[in-house]
C-alpha cells in the first residue's frame, strides 16, 4: 500500500516524460499521434487501477487513521519531509482525480481538441494529474504548496494552446489570479511552520493550534485562506473561472471543475480547520457570508445568461453554477461542525461527478452545433434534443436535475448537510447569523432549480426537426464509455450516501477534535 500510493502520485510524471519520447515502431499504430494518445489512455488507466486497488485495500474500519504512509527526510535543515498518506477525507478525492483524468484521456483519444501536437497535450495532462494527486496525498505543508502550484502551468497551457476563442486572455487571467493567491498562501504556510517548529500536517493537526497564538492563527488563516479561496473559487475572487471555463477545451473544463477547484476546499479542511481552529472561528462568519453571497450571485448570473436574447454561453453558465455549488461547500466548512464539514466533502465529490458530466455534454453539443451559445442552441422552437438526439437530451436533463439537488442523486446530500450544519453551528459561532446564512442558502437552491430547468426547457424541448434540417449525431460509443461511470456514480452516491459518509465522518470527527479521538 505504501509503495502503491507513492507510485500513484509519481507514475503520471514518468508517463509524461515517456510521452515526449519517440514511440517504438511496433507501437505507433496508424500514426505517432495515435500512439501518444493511446499512451495517455494507458497511463491514466493504470493510475486509476492503482487508485481502485488503494481504495479496496484501505482499512475501512479505521478511516480516520493515516494509511499507506511514506515518511522520508527531504530537507533536514527545515524539517521538510516527503510525507504521504491517505485517510477517509483524501481517498475519495484521490479516486475521483484518477477517474476523471482517465475519462478525459479516453475522450481525447477519439476527440482530440484542435491545437498543437498531441505529445505536449498528453504530457501536460499527466503532469496535471500528478500534481492534483500529490495535493491530496502529501502531509507536509511545503510539499502541499509545491503540489498545489504544480498544476497551474499545465492548466495554463491546456487553455492557452488547445482552448477556444479568447483562450490567451483567459489563460493569463487564470495564472495571474492563482499565482497571486499562492504567494499570499505561502507566507501563511511558512508562518505556521516557523512558529510551530514543524511543517508536518499530522503533527500540527494533533496539536490542534495549541502551539500557535491566536494572533498567529488569525494571520495564517487570512493569508492561507485567501490563496485557497482564489482556487475554490469564492466570490468575489471568482472572476477568472468563467473566462477559463469558456475558453478551455472540453477536457480542460472537466478537470478544472472536477478536481482543481477541490484543491482549495480540501486545503480548508486539511490545514486550516485542525491547525488553526481559533483563527478559523474568527473568520468563519465572514467565510459563510461570502459563501452564501456566491450562492446567490452564481444563481443570478446563470438566470441572466439563460434568458432568451442574452447570448449566454452554456459553458459560461455552468462555470457560474460552480461558483454557487462551491458556495455550499464553503458554507459547510464555515460551520466547523462534523455535519457541515461532511456535507462539504460530499458536495465536493458530487460536484466533481455532476459538473464533470455537464462539461462533457456541453462539449459534445458544441462539437455538433459549432457553438455553445444558448440562443443558437435553442433556435426558434428549442433544440429539441429529446427528439433529435434522445440519449444526449436525456443525459443533459439527468445532469441538470442532479446538479439542482434532486433527492436520490449525488447533488442532494452535500447541500442538505451543509444547510443542516448552518442550523446548529459550532460552539462560539453566532447561531442567528448562521440561521440567516442557512435561509439565504436554501433560497439559492430554488434559484439553482430555476435556471437549470430553464436550460433543460430551452435546449432539450421544442418542436420536431424541420424537414431538410441536418440531423445531429446522438451519443457515440466513446462518449457512452466516458460518461457512463459518472452517471452510475451520481446515482450510487445519491442512493447510498453511506459509501462516502462512512469514510469521511470518522476522519472529520478526529480532525475537528485535534486527533484526540
Amino acid at each position: 500500500m505504501q509503495f502503491l500510493l507513492a507510485s500513484t502520485v509519481v507514475g503520471p510524471l514518468i508517463g509524461a516524460a515517456a510521452a515526449l519520447l519517440p514511440a517504438p515502431p511496433g507501437l505507433k499504430g496508424k500514426s505517432p499521434d495515435q500512439a501518444v494518445l493511446r499512451h495517455g489512455v494507458t497511463v491514466t488507466g493504470v493510475i486509476l487501477l492503482a487508485a481502485i486497488v488503494l481504495a479496496l485495500g484501505f482499512d475501512h474500519d479505521q478511516p480516520s487513521r493515516m494509511q499507506a504512509t511514506t515518511d522520508i527526510t527531504w530537507i533536514p535543515a527545515l524539517d521538510v519531509r516527503i510525507h504521504l498518506g491517505i485517510d477517509g477525507i483524501s481517498l475519495p478525492l484521490l479516486v475521483l482525480t484518477a477517474l476523471l483524468t482517465f475519462l478525459c484521456a479516453l475522450y481525447s483519444y477519439f476527440k482530440m481538441p484542435s491545437g498543437p501536437s498531441p505529445k505536449a497535450f498528453v504530457a501536460l495532462l499527466l503532469v496535471l494529474e500528478s500534481g492534483t494527486l500529490a495535493t491530496f496525498a502529501v502531509l507536509d505543508l511545503v510539499l502541499f504548496f509545491l503540489a498545489f502550484e504544480m498544476v497551474l502551468i499545465p492548466m495554463y497551457f491546456l487553455i492557452a494552446r488547445w482552448g477556444g476563442e479568447g483562450r490567451q486572455a483567459a489563460a493569463w487571467k487564470f495564472i495571474l489570479y492563482t499565482l497571486l493567491g499562492s504567494v499570499v498562501m505561502l507566507l501563511g504556510l511558512l508562518l505556521i511552520g516557523v512558529q510551530a517548529g514543524t511543517f508536518d500536517m499530522v503533527a500540527l493537526a494533533t496539536d490542534n493550534g495549541r502551539g500557535l497564538t491566536t494572533s498567529v492563527q488569525v494571520t495564517a488563516v487570512l493569508a492561507i485562506g485567501l490563496g485557497l479561496a482564489v482556487k475554490t473559487p469564492m466570490w468575489p475572487l471568482h472572476s477568472w473561472l468563467p473566462d477559463a471555463h469558456t475558453a478551455a477545451p472540453t477536457v480542460g473544463s472537466v478537470l478544472l471543475a472536477g478536481v482543481l477547484l477541490k484543491m482549495g476546499t480540501y486545503g480548508f479542511v486539511r490545514i486550516l480547520l485542525p491547525i488553526a481552529p481559533d483563527g478559523m472561528r474568527t473568520f468563519a462568519p465572514y467565510l459563510a457570508a461570502f459563501a452564501v453571497a456566491g450562492i446567490i450571485y452564481g444563481s443570478l448570473a446563470c438566470l441572466a445568461l439563460v434568458r432568451p436574447g442574452a447570448k449566454g454561453d452554456l459553458k459560461r453558465l455552468i462555470a457560474y453554477s460552480s461558483v454557487g455549488h462551491m458556495g455550499f461547500v464553503l458554507l459547510g466548512i464555515a460551520t466547523m461542525t462534523p455535519t457541515g464539514v461532511n456535507g462539504a466533502l460530499f458536495a465536493n465529490i458530487a460536484h466533481g461527478l455532476v459538473t464533470g458530466l455537464l462539461f462533457f455534454l456541453v462539449g459534445a453539443l458544441k462539437d455538433r452545433y459549432g457553438t455553445a451559445d444558448l440562443d443558437t442552441l435553442a433556435g426558434a422552437t428549442g433544440a429539441a434534443l429529446y427528439g433529435r438526439a434522445p440519449r444526449l437530451g436525456a443525459l443533459l436533463a439527468f445532469a441538470a436535475v442532479a446538479s439542482l439537488g434532486l433527492p436520490g442523486l449525488a447533488g442532494f446530500w452535500g447541500e442538505m448537510l451543509a444547510l443542516f450544519g448552518a442550523f446548529e453551528p459550532a460552539e462560539g459561532l453566532s447561531r442567528p447569523a448562521f440561521l440567516t446564512f442557512m435561509a439565504i442558502g436554501a433560497f439559492g437552491t430554488l434559484l439553482t432549480a430555476a435556471y437549470l430547468l430553464l436550460v433543460v426547457r430551452r435546449v432539450c424541448m421544442g418542436g420536431p426537426r424541420p424537414a431538410g434540417e441536418t440531423a445531429i449525431a446522438d451519443v457515440q460509443g466513446y462518449e457512452f464509455a466516458a460518461w457512463t461511470p459518472l452517471v452510475a456514480l451520481t446515482v450510487l452516491a445519491g442512493l447510498w450516501p453511506a459509501v462516502l459518509l462512512g469514510l469521511t465522518d470518522p476522519a472529520v470527527q478526529k480532525l475537528l477534535a485535534g486527533g484526540t479521538q
